[in-house]
């Protein structure tokens, strides 16, 4: 009788334990996943970003077409950015981004022409509300990270994490130029 006792509650022990991983594995896998929401939210607001930029290279066209072919190549050179990309991935996309950025508000100081129509005014709002929009995803996309990063680390759930090899995950980390919002007058 107090064999089966002992059974009973080995059992019993084993199953809380088992229902205790699963339960932590699927945490561990649900929290991993809105990191990867986060980055694809990024990927989002980069894809406009660039695709508004790309119109006010399109309109550069007429001004200078020397520079309109620099730009299209530094717009060519930027990396697909995808919900997988890491945060060293959207860094030199964001280098590229400003390289770019900057050349074209250069060469609209040349043309005033250029620099007061309705559309540049335009595409430079959009331009500033997708940059706005990526500093908001980045910071929802660190606080992520944050909650994802703590599981891991935390006991016990650091013994699933380890058990399943899911790593930490890289933050994005304030630079001069992301420091202060953007002028682009």
């Amino acid at each position: 009788m107090v064999g089966w006792i002992i059974l009973a509650v080995i059992l019993f022990l084993g199953f809380i334990l088992v229902m205790w991983g699963i339960s932590t594995y699927n945490k561990l896998v649900s929290t991993r996943e809105l990191v990867e929401n986060a980055m694809g939210q990024i990927a989002t607001q980069i894809e406009s970003r660039w695709d508004a930029l790309k119109s006010m290279i399109d309109g550069t066209k007429r001004y200078e077409s020397h520079e309109a072919k620099v730009l299209e190549g530094i717009a060519e050179k930027r990396s697909q950015i995808g919900k997988a990309a890491d945060v060293g991935e959207v860094n030199k996309d964001d280098q590229l981004f400003n390289q770019a950025l900057g050349r074209l508000i250069a060469v609209a100081e040349n043309y005033p022409d250029l620099k007061a129509s309705a559309v540049y005014q335009d595409t430079l709002a959009q331009i500033d509300k997708y940059e706005n929009q990526v500093r908001q995803s980045r910071m929802i996309f660190n606080d992520t990270v944050t909650r994802y990063n703590r599981l891991i680390q935390m006991v016990p759930s650091n013994i699933i994490a380890g058990m399943f090899n899911f790593s930490k995950r890289d933050y994005f980390e304030s630079t001069e130029t992301k420091q202060a919002m953007p002028s682009w007058d």
